[in-house]
């Protein structure tokens, strides 16, 4: 993780595109034209709408995946669905944001950074929405010139942001294969595990039922380390492992707080070490704001952002839904 993914910016809005039928992109830059932070395919910005002095758990933050060109620092582009039945923050955007309009920014963030590896075949899986964080991908195996492929699920052509600079990006090549739904088109999952050869490497973000989908394809396959994803919605777990009271030791500080059933390590930290300093943004563990370091104890990782292999690690935690396996742990908070 960055420096800058913990930094807040004032970034102005210099352009706003209608990319298809209810997603707009917002241009943002520096008001005084300096470069931004550099960043990788995959990172996330959080977009702040609220006021700084409106209490933490009240306050209105969203992430959206950067999906400019990574080359121009003066520029960061997202891409905005929008979601009537949502939380509100994507109607803002569509209602309210206009150029010239101010925004807060923090980070950039990514938990989903993909790795061009020359004499690899890249394959990446994109359903509505989800090909924001996918399309930077697809733009950096395009210009190193390695092998891949994109499979794009959605509801119609019409709503299917960035298809144009697909296929552009494609060069006829027949690598790009579009799934709208209106045209009875549909993504074969099964296909895109059985396509996937030895080595291969695979990104894929979109709706829950598609990632679990693939998921559940490539762990069948015996394959599931050749497959990375990224979530915009929470993942539904049942009750905790560790149903009683536990306990955190905050290292850096020494406080020890209590962490009650139905209460997060977070909300406890808030209350019982207000001086103690963790940042937030969505709360339900899919942004990775809060990621912290764990010293010691074991972990039940509740969040949708890390991989198998790092909820094996337990190096770290997400504090806003992951929550203690034993009866006390340890962070570097």
């Amino acid at each position: 993780m960055s420096y800058f993914s913990d930094v807040e910016r004032d970034l102005v809005v210099a352009a706003r595109t209608e990319l298809a039928h209810g997603v707009v992109a917002l241009d943002l830059v520096a008001h005084n034209g300096r470069d931004l932070p550099a960043w990788e395919p995959g990172s996330h910005v959080d977009l702040i709408f609220s006021d700084a002095r409106t209490p933490a758990a009240e306050r209105v933050e969203r992430q959206y995946s950067l999906c400019g060109d990574a080359a121009d620092r003066s520029t960061w582009r997202v891409a905005v669905l929008r979601e009537d039945e949502g939380r509100g923050g994507s109607v803002r955007v569509h209602d309210e944001v206009q150029v010239g309009k101010r925004l807060r920014v923090r980070g950039p963030r990514n938990h989903f950074s993909c790795e061009i590896v020359p004499g690899k075949t890249h394959r990446f899986v994109a359903g509505g929405i989800g090909i924001t964080p996918i399309l930077g991908m697809v733009r950096a195996a395009a210009h190193a010139g390695v092998d891949w492929t994109l499979d794009y699920a959605g509801r119609s052509l019409s709503t299917m942001a960035f298809v144009d600079e697909l296929r552009a990006l494609d060069a006829g090549q027949g690598r790009v294969r579009l799934y709208p739904a209106d045209a009875g088109a549909r993504l074969d999952v099964a296909g895109v595990v059985d396509a996937a050869g030895e080595g291969d490497l695979v990104y894929a973000c979109g709706p829950a039922r598609l990632i679990a989908a693939l998921e559940e394809g490539f762990a069948d396959a015996g394959r599931t380390e050749a497959l990375r994803v990224e979530r915009f919605e929470a993942i539904e777990y049942g009750e905790p492992v560790w149903p009683d009271p536990f306990e955190v030791e905050l290292a850096l500080s020494g406080d020890v707080v209590t962490v009650q059933p139905g209460q997060s390590v977070l909300e406890a930290i808030e209350e019982q070490s207000p001086a103690t300093m963790v940042l937030s943004s969505c709360r339900r563990g899919t942004c990775g704001t809060c990621e912290v370091p764990v010293l010691e104890g074991q972990i039940e990782h509740r969040d949708s952002v890390l991989t198998p292999l790092e909820r094996e690690q337990s190096a770290s935690m997400m504090v806003c839904v992951s929550r203690a396996a034993c009866a006390r742990i340890v962070i570097d908070a």
